[in-house]
């Protein structure tokens, strides 16, 4: 009677790969928390020297949406880090909701849609393969 491992497991478990994403990505979604963690904390503790720097200021429920904004792309790299794809799908409501705001405040159309750029840039990244299998496929 054999009492090893491999008898135990399951032929569809014996041929799975654990997930790996490339250093690119891992770097990449590193530098969204603390880029966004900084974001964050300007808006929501900074908020006054934003609204002074912004032609016509800012109220204090923009820049607290905007810091709230920067929580949800921290929680949502995060989410990404655990191989959690709603993440993506956090950072694209987050920017939708940014360029909304921006229009509302008067950022010019130019600037407010580029922020829309971070999401294709993140796809992007996200197809970076390791061992011939790209981190998006790897996201539940």
């Amino acid at each position: 009677m054999e009492t090893s491992k491999e008898t135990n497991e399951r032929p569809e478990e014996m041929n799975v790969r654990p997930k790996e994403r490339h250093g690119c990505v891992t770097a990449w979604l590193i530098l969204m928390i603390i880029a966004n963690s900084i974001i964050a904390v300007g808006y929501l503790f900074g908020g006054e020297f934003v609204a002074k720097n912004f032609p016509g200021g800012i109220s204090n429920t923009v820049l607290v949406t905007l810091g709230v904004l920067g929580v949800v792309n921290v929680v949502s790299a995060v989410m990404l880090f655990n191989w959690k794809k709603i993440g993506f799908w956090g950072f694209t409501v987050s920017a939708i909701i940014a360029l909304i705001i921006n229009l509302y405040i008067g950022v010019g159309i130019i600037q407010s849609v580029w922020g829309l750029a971070g999401i294709a840039i993140l796809y992007v990244i996200l197809q970076i393969k390791k061992d011939d299998v790209d981190t998006w496929t790897n996201l539940d």
